[in-house]
């Protein structure tokens, strides 16, 4: 009793402007507008040992033509952000820190090179990022 795989579905790419806070699932084709490390590999206070793992961390302004959001890149997707590159994320997730929503690809996920170039034109005066959250609990 084979069962024939089921046939993987196309993505559905989401713009930047559709993201909320707490949902996953993303797949976005975003420009790389500029990038920052924020923890360079030997990340600073970790314990030393053979269990430590190098860490690298960068803060990357990503968007497309609806909007811009930073996008916490890590390890070998730091190597990927190079500004002004078209880059594919799949399965991203948003991430809350301090109130404010971050997009993150975790090992669930993949950050590449865009495969077909597409030249986009980032509108960076809607940066999500800048929106600020508050977790308000609801009494039914």
């Amino acid at each position: 009793m084979a069962e024939a795989a089921p046939a993987l579905r196309k993505p559905v790419f989401t713009k930047v402007n559709e993201l909320r806070p707490g949902t996953n699932g993303h797949s976005l084709n975003v420009k790389v507008v500029s990038t920052k490390m924020v923890m360079p590999k030997g990340g600073g206070g970790r314990p030393s040992g053979p269990q430590a793992r190098q860490m690298r961390i960068a803060e990357c302004l990503v968007g497309d033509e609806t909007g811009i959001i930073i996008f916490t890149a890590r390890n070998d997707q730091v190597d990927l952000m190079k500004e002004g590159s078209v880059v594919t994320l799949r399965n991203a997730k948003i991430d809350m820190y301090k109130g404010s929503m971050r997009l993150a690809v975790d090992r669930w996920g993949r950050v590449e090179v865009a495969e077909e170039p597409t030249d986009i034109t980032v509108k960076d005066d809607n940066n999500l990022s800048l929106i600020e959250y508050e977790l308000v609990t609801v009494e039914t």
